[in-house]
């Protein structure tokens, strides 16, 4: 069920519609109507509410134009992502000024909004961009992903928004919202096929009344790896340590499953939403291609085949046979919203989501036995949330309590061959490279060398761990007043309180050949060492509106992010054996102040915005030196300011024209004090980011229609770490996209094709990784050109 009819992906994309009342603020259920009558948000979007041709959207707990929201909002309906071709959330996010979402795997997808990112993997720190799913906070980063099927609706959400999306919101959110049963009975069924013997099945179910329905939802993706590794291929000379036939790598194996049930009594005005979710990878490896160590032939580019041969002994150390990733995602959740009058509506949402994420990647890139990681990801969130809306003509409002708790562990064993490991990382023995120039794995004399032929090949294997426990209470409000027709005024607050405990151990043992540990990081001797402590913070919110004309309106918005602070907890020697060592880091806090114009007729929709950010003790997560451990540490002060604006032309009812884009410069001050990040330019943050095309959508007949959308996008030059290095950066690229087809039988039939990156463009998606910690970064190239066909039916 699409939130926008015809025109949608102009629309969404360059008039930034709004998401549903309760959805901002934590629920996707049927807001409580004005006078206009008792039309429930799902009829909303089925009917597709428009004031002349402005679409009307409940962002404020009230029907109201797109151009009424005084916030940056972005919304994709499903009529959107169709017309995209979208299945995942990187492939939207080049549509979205100020947004980009990088997806190294689905075990560790970055989001990035203005310029901050939240991509670690650490359970003992909090993210900044908030990911919701149906009302719930999902924030997690290794348990985060998921397909994009059956959706109603994906909305990003820019600036901090505390009152609407809690403690994890820094910066922005990203809001899933996945369709819900309806009363009749409806089908679908997509198929599709394409070039590395792509397939995709994928459908829904929906049957019920007025008072309950069900709907099922699943979809299905297998992919060939398009990464060639010729690691272990018995055809193709290469130097396989681990005897086994590593696969290509980027190949998916993907499984999501989704059961909704929707109890609205015919006797009561309640509706009742409970929502069950499985998600599942077996995908194979992520390409850490090395720029340094070449396969075997010579080359380091990552984008000609490459030799990731994985540990001999990684089944019983790494956990995983082969390179790649086993991934599962269990999520319900229940909403229960209830009308206890015309103007008083409560809401109430229980969650529970678990993960279970298993990753064994090559980190050194190479043939060589040497960095061979895995990161062992699971946890657990529960979450609670009651609120209590209030509406009239005059004030309306909503006051509310949020229970999260979360508890989470990521371990991360270790495998090496010891003389391979010593010589690549110290060079001890002068004039033997760690892997020669043809791509020979020459360290593997190593170990003859320097134990003087006592022994030829010695394993080493260790691990480290960090586990947090997150408790996080707070209390909200936030109303809206209306002095006059063409002037509303917004302020809110919310009291956060959060308990936050961390806990490290290690079992790293001494060498055979040195007598010390090869990672830095200091055995715990079985023991765990923990930290805790209380936090308390107060963030405000408030926004303008003012209405020139009916078709002209201005906002400003100032509001207060907050990231929570790391109580960052790891081992060191001390004078009678291991000791903790704790560093408190801490909250990074943005003040964002943003002001704006939206317009709509019938023919043109626009809109502007400026912002400018300030951050106080801005969080930069950095490679650890010698560990493969990622740690986050204070910059100092930044600031951001930046314009994004959107435009969209309706010349004729059958096309659309859109074009939008966002200029962000993002840099931490040059100040003395903020040391070797003074001056440098946030990572993954690209200064310009563009996207245009048009879309057709012609009735050919009354049965009959011609759709095409072709789109082109660009990003500029960004840097993939800090400090900013320029050889560990992409300088920009375009894509090319396109798809297109026909549908027949009123749209119960339809033949489309597909086409992204048309033109083949090279570009990386990642650069550094653990091997940056060691002196040899490695690079993940992105997608190649990706075409097929696919067939659906409806009912």
């Amino acid at each position: 069920m699409a939130l926008l009819s015809h025109g949608a992906l102009a629309v969404a994309l360059a008039t930034a519609p709004s998401i549903s009342a309760d959805e901002i603020n934590g629920s996707d259920q049927p807001v409580t109507p004005q006078a206009q009558g008792s039309t429930t948000e799902d009829e909303q979007a089925e009917d597709t509410i428009y004031q002349g041709d402005v679409i009307i959207v409940s962002a404020q707990k009230r029907e109201e134009r797109i151009t009424d929201v005084p916030l940056t909002i972005t919304a994709l309906g499903a009529e959107d992502l169709d017309r995209l071709g979208a299945q995942e959330l990187d492939e939207i996010s080049l549509y979205v000024p100020g947004l980009f979402i990088q997806e190294q795997s689905a075990n560790n997808p970055g989001f990035v909004i203005r310029g901050i990112t939240s991509d670690s993997g650490s359970a003992q720190q909090g993210p900044r961009v908030t990911v919701y799913y149906n009302g719930v906070d999902i924030s997690r980063s290794r348990g985060v992903y998921q397909d994009l099927y059956d959706m109603e609706r994906i909305e990003v959400i820019k600036g901090p928004q505390a009152t609407l999306f809690g403690t994890a919101s820094t910066i922005g959110a990203v809001s899933l919202v996945s369709a819900k049963p309806e009363p009749g009975t409806s089908a679908s069924l997509r198929l599709g096929y394409g070039n590395f013997d792509m397939f995709q099945a994928q459908g829904h179910l929906n049957f019920g009344n007025d008072e309950i329905a069900l709907r099922l939802a699943g979809a299905f993706r297998r992919r060939d790896g398009w990464v060639r590794n010729i690691a272990g291929d018995p055809n193709v000379s290469n130097q396989n340590t681990s005897g086994i036939d590593q696969p290509d790598l980027y190949a998916q194996n993907q499984l999501g499953v989704r059961a909704s049930l929707r109890w609205t009594p015919i006797a009561i005005p309640l509706t009742v939403d409970l929502v069950g979710t499985y998600d599942r990878q077996r995908n194979s490896g992520t390409p850490f291609v090395s720029g340094t160590l070449p396969a075997t032939g010579g080359s380091t580019s990552p984008f000609d085949p490459v030799e990731l041969s994985g540990s001999p002994f990684s089944r019983e150390v790494l956990g995983l046979e082969e390179l790649g990733l086993e991934r599962d995602v269990y999520d319900i959740s229940l909403t229960v919203n209830y009308e206890i009058s015309d103007s008083l509506t409560y809401t109430q949402i229980t969650a529970y989501r678990e993960f279970d994420s298993l990753e064994v990647f090559d980190a050194d890139g190479s043939p060589a036995f040497y960095l061979e990681f895995a990161e062992d990801a699971e946890g657990y969130q529960v979450n609670h949330e009651s609120r209590l809306s209030y509406d009239s003509d005059i004030f309306r409002g909503f006051v509310g309590i949020n229970y999260f708790y979360e508890n989470g562990s990521q371990a991360v064993p270790f495998s090496t061959e010891e003389g391979t490991y010593l010589q690549c990382a110290a060079g001890l023995i002068p004039g033997l490279p760690c892997v020669a120039p043809d791509g020979t794995v020459t360290a593997e004399q190593a170990t003859a060398l320097l134990t003087q032929g006592a022994a030829s090949f010695i394993p080493y294997a260790s691990t480290f761990q960090n586990r947090g426990i997150n408790d996080a209470f707070s209390v909200f409000f936030d109303g809206t007043l209306t002095p006059t027709t063409a002037l509303e005024l917004t302020a809110g607050v919310r009291f956060l309180f959060e308990d936050r405990q961390s806990f490290f151990s290690a079992v790293q043992p001494n060498s055979v050949i040195t007598g010390a540990p090869l990672l830095p990081a200091v055995d715990t001797g079985g023991e765990e060492f923990e930290a805790d402590d209380e936090f308390f913070s107060i963030l405000p919110r408030f926004n303008a509106l003012y209405r020139f004309t009916d078709n002209l309106n201005a906002y400003a918005t100032v509001s207060r992010g907050r990231r929570s602070p790391v109580i960052d907890v790891t081992s060191a020697a001390g004078p009678n054996g291991p000791v903790a060592a704790i560093d408190n880091l801490p909250a990074e806090f943005v003040w964002n102040y943003e002001g704006g114009l939206k317009y709509a007729d019938s023919l043109i929709q626009a809109s502007v915005g400026v912002f400018y950010q300030e951050y106080e003790n801005f969080q930069v997560t950095i490679q650890e030196e010698g560990s493969g451990d990622f740690i986050t540490v204070n910059a100092g002060n930044a600031s951001s300011i930046g314009v994004e604006a959107e435009l969209s032309i309706s010349p004729t009812d059958w096309l659309t024209i859109f074009g939008n884009g966002a200029y962000i410069d993002s840099t931490i001050d040059d100040e003395p004090e903020n040391g070797v990040f003074a001056n440098n330019r946030f990572r993954l943050q690209s200064e310009w980011q563009l996207s245009g095309g048009f879309t057709v959508d012609y009735d050919i007949n009354e049965s009959t229609r011609f759709f095409l959308a072709p789109s082109v996008t660009y990003q500029s030059d960004l840097f993939f770490e800090l400090p900013n290095n320029p050889t560990i950066a992409e300088d920009g690229y375009t894509l090319v996209n396109l798809r297109g087809g026909v549908s027949f039988d009123d749209g119960r039939y339809e033949i489309a094709g597909f086409a992204r990156n048309i033109f083949d463009e090279q570009y990386l998606i990642d650069g550094g990784n653990t091997g940056g910690s060691f002196g040899i970064p490695t690079f993940i190239p992105g997608e190649p050109a990706f075409y097929g066909v696919q067939v659906t039916a409806r009912y």
